[in-house]
């Protein structure tokens, strides 16, 4: 009989451990608490726009290697949309002007030289002040690394850092930036062009992982909240021995070639494993969408500047805009935020500012982990000291700020680390 394996917590992280344990042959039993799938990536219906919308927009890169080998895992390649070029459109609210960045394809940056393709009003030569982050070292921030404030900063470096950890440069980790630079602009321009869901993030990352799991045999419980872990043995031999649920009248246990993925938030990862180390400070993100058609030729992502917004995405019949790091927003009427979001907005598309469309605020206060460096150093390791228990989740050491990219490669290790023979202790 096969070994099981159980996978607490159904977010991206838990369903790409799910995914990988089942492919290597493990019964795989999902417990999530709940009553759907696919934690803060996710698509819901929303009843006052009469549309589906997703929880929060995603940003992924071509080059996001464990991301592209979980779609193709699930059969869903073909979910992501974006340019066949890396190419990124710019919007600055400050002045009206509109550009866009097309790197070249390979690791070379030609686009550079190209005054077409590079940022407005630099040179060639202000980019190479950039290249230490590529080697950052840690503890510092990416504002202590750079040290710089020219249009290359502010119309580029700055805005697509803060959006892509969620915190601004002047306190996000450059040793992450550096890690996220590493795998995208160092492999060149077709590591980098921006991918999103073209049709949700549910139908991409959650419902096709769930159909295979599914026809796999793996049990999927729902609104299924994990109480307590149970350990037995001693010293060396120590292991998770049961697991307790809310409402079971009995712990779950566990038999001797069982493991545990454990791929819950970092809070809940605290209250659940005695002693465990990790991240406790958030940033929030907020997403306001407007039930309106883009104009033809927007493209599908547009990176703004000097304003509050950082990401505009254009889906058929929405325009939704990501406000990052947007601890200072959430205390702000929701009417009051979406006028706002709109006049920029409006600038960009080039649409009228008044009437402001139809809107919906979907805010998530505790969207990441705080990609600051005090905040590094407390990410668990994938293994912990019970050799049937392993932890997943964007919050784990990826060496990468919470992204999916983040979360499906720690789900991925976690099983792997549980279900390789050769790393068994």
């Amino acid at each position: 009989m096969s070994r099981r394996v159980f996978v607490v917590g159904a977010g991206v992280a838990g369903l790409a451990a799910a995914v990988e344990a089942q492919r290597r042959g493990a019964r795989v039993v999902l417990h999530e608490a709940a009553p759907h799938a696919g934690g803060r990536c996710r698509s819901f219906f929303d009843a006052k726009l009469g549309v589906t919308l997703d929880n929060g927009n995603h940003l992924l890169l071509s080059g996001n290697q464990s991301t592209m080998a979980y779609l193709r895992a699930i059969g869903a390649t073909g979910t992501l949309i974006g340019p066949t070029q890396p190419e990124y459109p710019f919007f600055d609210v400050a002045t009206g002007d509109a550009w866009t960045v097309r790197m070249s394809p390979g690791r070379l940056p030609r686009w550079i030289f190209d005054a077409e393709t590079r940022v407005p009003g630099t040179q060639p030569a202000d980019y190479l002040p950039y290249l230490p982050l590529f080697w950052a070292k840690p503890g510092r921030t990416i504002e202590e690394s750079v040290r710089r404030e020219d249009r290359v900063w502010s119309l580029l470096v700055r805005p697509l850092l803060r959006a892509m950890l969620n915190a601004d440069p002047s306190e996000a980790s450059a040793e992450l930036a550096a890690g996220l630079l590493r795998e995208t602009v160092a492999q060149g321009g077709q590591a980098c062009r921006p991918l999103i869901a073209r049709s949700g993030l549910s139908h991409a990352f959650v419902e096709p992982a769930l159909r295979l799991l599914q026809y796999g045999g793996a049990e999927i419980r729902l609104g299924s909240r994990v109480a307590g872990i149970g350990v037995s043995g001693t010293d060396s031999k120590e292991r998770v021995s049961s697991l307790a649920f809310e409402g079971a009248a009995e712990p779950v246990t566990l038999g001797t070639g069982d493991g545990v993925v454990l791929a819950v938030p970092p809070d809940a990862a605290r209250r659940l494993v005695p002693d465990l180390t990790a991240p406790d400070a958030s940033r929030a993100i907020m997403t306001v969408h407007f039930a309106v058609d883009a104009p033809t030729g927007f493209q599908p992502l547009t990176c703004v500047v000097n304003g509050m917004s950082d990401w505009i995405f254009a889906a058929d019949g929405r325009l939704s805009v990501t406000l990052a790091s947007a601890g200072r927003w959430l205390a702000t009427p929701h009417e009051e935020l979406a006028q706002a979001v709109w006049l920029e907005t409006a600038k960009a598309v080039r649409m009228p500012a008044v009437p402001t469309p139809p809107w919906q605020v979907v805010a998530e206060e505790h969207a990441t982990f705080a990609a600051v460096p005090s905040q590094e150093g407390l990410r668990a390791a994938t293994r912990t000291r019970w050799h049937n228990f392993t932890l997943a989740g964007d919050w784990t050491a990826t060496g990468l700020p919470a992204t999916i990219e983040g979360a499906i490669r720690s789900g991925q290790k976690a099983a792997d680390a549980l279900l390789n023979p050769s790393m068994e202790r």
